[in-house]
Protein backbone atom coordinates (compact mmCIF):
# COMPACT_ATOMS: atom_id res chain seq x y z
CA UNK A 1 0.00 0.00 0.00
CA UNK A 2 2.51 2.36 0.89
CA UNK A 3 4.12 1.61 -2.88
CA UNK A 4 1.43 3.39 -4.16
CA UNK A 5 0.74 6.10 -1.65
CA UNK A 6 4.09 7.67 -1.34
CA UNK A 7 3.81 8.27 -5.81
CA UNK A 8 0.22 9.54 -5.30
CA UNK A 9 1.43 11.83 -2.98
CA UNK A 10 4.57 13.14 -4.75
CA UNK A 11 2.69 13.42 -8.23
CA UNK A 12 0.42 16.00 -5.92
CA UNK A 13 2.90 17.82 -4.14
CA UNK A 14 5.14 18.08 -7.22
CA UNK A 15 1.88 19.24 -9.53
CA UNK A 16 0.88 22.03 -6.61
CA UNK A 17 4.62 23.04 -6.39
CA UNK A 18 4.86 23.80 -10.01
CA UNK A 19 1.23 25.67 -9.81
CA UNK A 20 2.08 27.63 -6.43
CA UNK A 21 5.58 28.65 -8.34
CA UNK A 22 3.66 30.44 -11.27
CA UNK A 23 1.06 31.74 -8.78
CA UNK A 24 4.48 33.84 -7.29
CA UNK A 25 5.89 34.38 -10.66
CA UNK A 26 2.55 36.60 -11.70
CA UNK A 27 2.76 38.55 -8.58
CA UNK A 28 6.26 38.89 -9.09
CA UNK A 29 6.05 40.15 -12.77
CA UNK A 30 3.26 42.54 -11.52
CA UNK A 31 5.86 44.47 -9.20
CA UNK A 32 8.31 43.99 -12.48
CA UNK A 33 10.98 41.61 -10.90
CA UNK A 34 13.89 42.09 -12.72
CA UNK A 35 15.79 39.47 -15.08
CA UNK A 36 18.49 39.14 -12.49
CA UNK A 37 15.83 37.42 -9.73
CA UNK A 38 14.91 34.77 -12.40
CA UNK A 39 18.55 34.35 -12.81
CA UNK A 40 19.09 33.25 -9.53
CA UNK A 41 15.94 30.78 -9.30
CA UNK A 42 16.81 29.47 -12.24
CA UNK A 43 20.48 28.74 -10.76
CA UNK A 44 19.42 27.30 -7.60
CA UNK A 45 17.04 24.60 -9.73
CA UNK A 46 19.85 23.20 -11.72
CA UNK A 47 21.51 22.81 -8.80
CA UNK A 48 18.80 21.14 -7.23
CA UNK A 49 18.31 19.23 -10.45
CA UNK A 50 21.63 17.45 -9.79
CA UNK A 51 21.27 16.44 -6.09
CA UNK A 52 18.06 14.96 -7.17
CA UNK A 53 19.79 13.11 -9.95
CA UNK A 54 22.68 11.19 -8.01
CA UNK A 55 19.85 10.55 -4.79
CA UNK A 56 17.75 9.00 -7.49
CA UNK A 57 20.28 7.21 -8.93
CA UNK A 58 21.35 5.76 -5.44
CA UNK A 59 18.16 4.64 -4.66
CA UNK A 60 17.48 2.52 -7.85
CA UNK A 61 21.11 1.32 -7.45
CA UNK A 62 20.07 0.01 -4.28
CA UNK A 63 16.34 -0.91 -5.15
CA UNK A 64 18.15 -2.99 -7.99
CA UNK A 65 20.76 -4.50 -5.19
CA UNK A 66 17.87 -5.13 -2.64
CA UNK A 67 15.68 -7.08 -5.77
CA UNK A 68 18.58 -9.22 -6.87
CA UNK A 69 19.76 -10.32 -3.61
CA UNK A 70 16.19 -11.32 -2.38
CA UNK A 71 15.94 -13.01 -5.82
CA UNK A 72 19.48 -14.85 -5.41
CA UNK A 73 18.45 -16.26 -2.17
CA UNK A 74 14.71 -17.14 -3.23
CA UNK A 75 16.46 -19.61 -5.72
CA UNK A 76 18.76 -20.39 -2.92
CA UNK A 77 15.85 -21.52 0.10
CA UNK A 78 14.09 -23.41 -2.59
CA UNK A 79 17.49 -25.51 -3.62
CA UNK A 80 17.73 -25.80 0.26
CA UNK A 81 14.39 -27.16 0.78
CA UNK A 82 14.41 -29.72 -2.15
CA UNK A 83 18.14 -31.01 -1.08
CA UNK A 84 16.48 -31.29 2.36
CA UNK A 85 13.66 -33.60 1.04
CA UNK A 86 15.93 -35.77 -0.80
CA UNK A 87 18.21 -35.88 2.25
CA UNK A 88 15.09 -37.05 4.04
CA UNK A 89 14.02 -39.92 1.60
CA UNK A 90 17.77 -41.88 2.19
CA UNK A 91 16.33 -41.61 5.58
CA UNK A 92 13.49 -44.25 4.76
CA UNK A 93 9.92 -44.73 5.83
CA UNK A 94 10.50 -42.75 9.19
CA UNK A 95 11.46 -39.29 7.43
CA UNK A 96 7.70 -39.79 6.02
CA UNK A 97 6.43 -37.64 8.67
CA UNK A 98 9.11 -34.87 8.51
CA UNK A 99 8.51 -34.59 4.71
CA UNK A 100 4.87 -34.72 5.04
CA UNK A 101 5.57 -31.50 7.17
CA UNK A 102 8.33 -30.06 4.48
CA UNK A 103 5.42 -30.04 1.96
CA UNK A 104 2.47 -28.40 4.51
CA UNK A 105 5.03 -25.14 4.98
CA UNK A 106 5.23 -25.27 0.90
CA UNK A 107 1.77 -25.37 0.67
CA UNK A 108 0.59 -22.95 3.57
CA UNK A 109 3.12 -20.54 2.47
CA UNK A 110 2.11 -20.76 -1.42
CA UNK A 111 -1.30 -20.40 -0.13
CA UNK A 112 -0.96 -17.07 1.35
CA UNK A 113 0.45 -14.96 -1.80
CA UNK A 114 4.01 -15.40 -0.40
CA UNK A 115 5.78 -17.86 1.09
CA UNK A 116 8.37 -15.63 2.81
CA UNK A 117 5.29 -13.82 5.05
CA UNK A 118 6.31 -14.10 8.46
CA UNK A 119 3.41 -16.31 8.42
CA UNK A 120 2.52 -17.99 11.69
CA UNK A 121 0.87 -21.55 10.50
CA UNK A 122 3.73 -21.77 7.89
CA UNK A 123 6.13 -21.25 10.62
CA UNK A 124 4.54 -23.96 12.42
CA UNK A 125 4.54 -26.64 9.84
CA UNK A 126 8.26 -25.96 9.52
CA UNK A 127 8.98 -26.45 12.95
CA UNK A 128 6.89 -29.74 12.86
CA UNK A 129 9.00 -30.39 10.05
CA UNK A 130 12.18 -30.35 12.46
CA UNK A 131 10.36 -31.89 15.28
CA UNK A 132 10.19 -34.65 12.89
CA UNK A 133 13.20 -35.14 12.34
CA UNK A 134 14.51 -34.56 15.78
CA UNK A 135 12.38 -37.85 16.62
CA UNK A 136 13.91 -40.39 13.82
CA UNK A 137 16.11 -43.40 15.28
CA UNK A 138 19.27 -43.57 13.89
CA UNK A 139 20.71 -46.91 14.87
CA UNK A 140 24.06 -47.46 12.46
CA UNK A 141 26.29 -45.08 11.46
CA UNK A 142 25.57 -44.84 8.44
CA UNK A 143 21.97 -43.91 8.99
CA UNK A 144 23.68 -41.51 12.06
CA UNK A 145 25.43 -39.50 9.24
CA UNK A 146 22.65 -38.97 6.53
CA UNK A 147 20.59 -37.61 9.84
CA UNK A 148 23.10 -35.58 10.80
CA UNK A 149 23.27 -34.30 7.47
CA UNK A 150 19.38 -33.71 7.57
CA UNK A 151 19.34 -31.75 10.56
CA UNK A 152 22.41 -29.66 9.10
CA UNK A 153 20.27 -28.44 5.63
CA UNK A 154 16.91 -28.24 8.05
CA UNK A 155 19.11 -25.70 10.26
CA UNK A 156 20.21 -23.68 6.85
CA UNK A 157 16.85 -24.09 5.37
CA UNK A 158 15.74 -22.14 8.57
CA UNK A 159 18.59 -19.58 8.50
CA UNK A 160 17.81 -18.67 4.71
CA UNK A 161 14.07 -18.00 5.24
CA UNK A 162 14.94 -15.69 8.77
CA UNK A 163 16.97 -13.80 6.59
CA UNK A 164 14.68 -13.48 3.53
CA UNK A 165 11.77 -12.53 5.96
CA UNK A 166 14.10 -9.72 7.85
CA UNK A 167 15.40 -8.47 4.46
CA UNK A 168 11.84 -7.65 2.77
CA UNK A 169 11.35 -4.40 4.48
CA UNK A 170 13.55 -2.85 1.69
CA UNK A 171 17.13 -0.80 2.18
CA UNK A 172 15.93 2.82 1.07
CA UNK A 173 14.91 4.72 4.58
CA UNK A 174 11.65 6.93 4.38
CA UNK A 175 13.72 10.29 5.23
CA UNK A 176 15.52 10.03 2.14
CA UNK A 177 12.37 9.43 0.30
CA UNK A 178 10.92 12.60 2.20
CA UNK A 179 13.90 14.32 1.48
CA UNK A 180 13.77 13.83 -2.36
CA UNK A 181 10.04 14.68 -2.67
CA UNK A 182 10.75 18.07 -0.97
CA UNK A 183 13.65 18.83 -3.82
CA UNK A 184 11.53 17.45 -6.37
CA UNK A 185 8.96 20.31 -5.14
CA UNK A 186 11.69 22.69 -5.23
CA UNK A 187 12.55 21.80 -8.64
CA UNK A 188 8.85 22.35 -9.98
CA UNK A 189 8.75 25.47 -7.93
CA UNK A 190 11.66 26.88 -9.57
CA UNK A 191 10.44 25.66 -13.21
CA UNK A 192 6.83 27.26 -12.56
CA UNK A 193 8.03 30.34 -11.59
CA UNK A 194 9.82 31.29 -15.09
CA UNK A 195 7.07 29.20 -16.80
CA UNK A 196 4.94 30.57 -20.00
CA UNK A 197 1.47 30.92 -18.61
CA UNK A 198 0.00 28.43 -21.27
CA UNK A 199 -1.67 25.14 -21.47
CA UNK A 200 0.83 22.90 -23.04
CA UNK A 201 3.09 24.04 -20.18
CA UNK A 202 0.33 23.16 -17.71
CA UNK A 203 0.30 19.57 -19.11
CA UNK A 204 4.23 19.60 -19.56
CA UNK A 205 4.18 20.04 -15.82
CA UNK A 206 1.50 17.18 -15.18
CA UNK A 207 2.71 14.86 -17.52
CA UNK A 208 6.51 15.09 -15.87
CA UNK A 209 5.18 14.66 -12.58
CA UNK A 210 3.77 11.86 -13.61
CA UNK A 211 6.37 10.07 -14.93
CA UNK A 212 8.42 11.29 -11.82
CA UNK A 213 5.79 9.54 -9.58
CA UNK A 214 5.82 6.27 -11.69
CA UNK A 215 9.46 6.29 -11.60
CA UNK A 216 9.64 6.67 -7.91
CA UNK A 217 6.92 3.49 -7.68
CA UNK A 218 8.80 1.22 -9.68
CA UNK A 219 11.97 2.11 -6.94
CA UNK A 220 9.92 1.34 -4.12
CA UNK A 221 8.48 -1.96 -5.75
CA UNK A 222 11.96 -3.33 -6.24
CA UNK A 223 13.11 -2.26 -2.89
CA UNK A 224 10.31 -4.13 -1.12
CA UNK A 225 10.35 -7.45 -3.93
CA UNK A 226 8.20 -9.98 -1.38
CA UNK A 227 5.07 -7.69 -2.43
CA UNK A 228 3.55 -5.83 -4.67
CA UNK A 229 3.70 -5.83 -8.82
CA UNK A 230 7.04 -6.30 -9.37
CA UNK A 231 7.50 -8.95 -6.69
CA UNK A 232 9.84 -12.40 -6.99
CA UNK A 233 8.38 -15.48 -7.96
CA UNK A 234 7.05 -18.16 -5.74
CA UNK A 235 7.94 -20.16 -9.17
CA UNK A 236 11.06 -22.14 -7.29
CA UNK A 237 8.89 -22.86 -4.11
CA UNK A 238 6.09 -24.29 -6.53
CA UNK A 239 8.75 -26.87 -8.28
CA UNK A 240 10.46 -27.47 -4.58
CA UNK A 241 6.72 -28.50 -3.49
CA UNK A 242 6.53 -30.96 -7.13
CA UNK A 243 9.73 -32.20 -5.91
CA UNK A 244 8.55 -32.71 -2.15
CA UNK A 245 5.48 -34.48 -2.85
CA UNK A 246 6.67 -36.79 -5.76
Amino acid sequence: MTEFLVPLATFVCLVAAASAGAAVGVRMASRRADGDTVAIVRLAVNIFVVITSVVVGLMLNSAKNTFETNNRNNHALATEIILLDRNLRTLGPEAGEARRDLADYLRTGLGQGNILDADRRAEAALDAAGASLRSIKAPDGQRLALWNDARELYRQVVRERWIFVDAAGGAIPAPLIVALVAWLAAVFAGLGFGAPRNGIVAATFVATALMLSSALYLVLEMDRPTSGLIGISNAPFERALAEVQR
